[in-house]
């Protein structure tokens, strides 16, 4: 413990204190301990999201991207647009599968990799960037439905150059739209 002494003159309280200065160090070691480790982890728990905006785009120049809705129970549509332009639209008949106890849609995976092959732009292995696919789904969409239709937008593969060598990655990068 730590000391502190005041000569002065009379007063009833006395000016001699003693300051427990080892608590106090301890309790700022294990503040400074623990801020330094919640800095790190946070940083791992951290999820990477991108909101896509339309900003970093060149002005004029739109980007084809596909739109998958699934809101209605007998039918999938797909539409290929370039901004608001509708380039191309194609339905899909919601015929289900079972693999493994789960939902797949083989006949949509099959045209959305003809579709891909027909107005998919980013296709060369030096290209990094990925083709964009929203996803409209209805709020009474099934959790399993969504799973489905995301396995098929990934079912298209394509090779892209990492580091010094290529590997096959999804055609889409897939985003979800809000009703």
């Amino acid at each position: 413990m730590a000391s502190m002494e005041i000569s002065g003159g009379r007063e009833r309280r006395p000016r001699n204190h003693e300051l427990p200065l080892v608590p106090f160090i301890d309790f700022l070691l294990c503040l400074v301990a623990f801020l330094l480790v919640t800095a790190v982890w946070s940083r791992m728990a951290r999820l990477e999201a991108d909101a896509m905006a339309p900003g970093g785009r060149e002005p004029g120049r739109q980007a084809r991207e596909l739109h998958v809705e699934v809101r209605e129970p007998e039918k999938i549509r797909l539409t290929w647009k370039e901004g608001s332009t509708v380039v191309s639209m194609t339905e899909v008949p919601r015929a289900v599968a079972q693999g493994n106890g789960e939902p797949r849609y083989p006949e949509l995976a099959r045209r959305i990799s003809e579709e891909w092959s027909k107005h998919g732009s980013h296709r060369a292995a030096s290209d990094r960037s990925l083709d964009r696919a929203v996803l409209h789904a209805g709020n009474s969409t099934s959790f399993e439905d969504v799973a489905a239709v995301l396995d098929s937008l990934h079912e298209p593969r394509r090779e892209m150059a990492r580091g010094g060598t290529t590997a096959k990655v999804s055609a889409f990068g897939v985003a979800f739209a809000a009703d």
